[in-house]
């Protein structure tokens, strides 16, 4: 289930970052990973997360996402392995709203978003990102999970 959406600004973000280019088959076999990497990274570096972590998709996916795993930061992030620093743009437009519900219900919650996006006389670009704002590391039961999703809008 989706919350009504809404057209908003968003302000550029600084993040620690891995890039990653998987198969949509090893999506979940890389994230959890990942997020723990740039997590130890920043703890080591002193840098506290600024925020609920986040992946950025260059394009829609597919069978292939191409995207980073990113955590909001206050501080410059020196590139330590695999995690780079990186931000977030501003963007002028974004379409939002709020999924409620286990990651597996994603690709139907995007559905619904990129429809009512249409439908509404927007012209969706290929980027996207979603906020994990609640999930496993906050409850155990998959109806209180919260993922904000948002899509960037190519009309002013």
């Amino acid at each position: 289930m989706i919350e009504t959406p809404h057209i908003t600004d968003s302000q550029a973000q600084r993040v620690a970052c891995i890039p990653l280019t998987v198969s949509r088959t090893e999506i979940q076999h890389v994230m959890g990973p990942a997020i723990s990497e740039v997590y130890g990274t920043l703890a080591a570096q002193g840098i506290a997360p600024s925020g609920p972590w986040f992946t950025f998709h260059k394009q829609r996916p597919t069978d292939v996402f191409d995207f980073e795993a990113c955590v909001p930061v206050a501080a410059p992030v020196a590139a330590s392995g695999r995690v780079k620093p990186g931000e977030l743009a501003a963007r002028a437009r974004v379409a939002r709203t709020v999924y409620h519900g286990g990651y597996e219900g994603l690709g139907g919650a995007w559905g619904e978003f990129i429809q009512w996006v249409e439908a509404n006389g927007h012209k969706p670009a290929q980027d996207l990102w979603e906020c994990y704002v609640v999930g496993p590391e906050s409850s155990q039961d998959p109806a209180n999970w919260r993922t904000e999703l948002n899509l960037p809008l190519l009309d002013a």
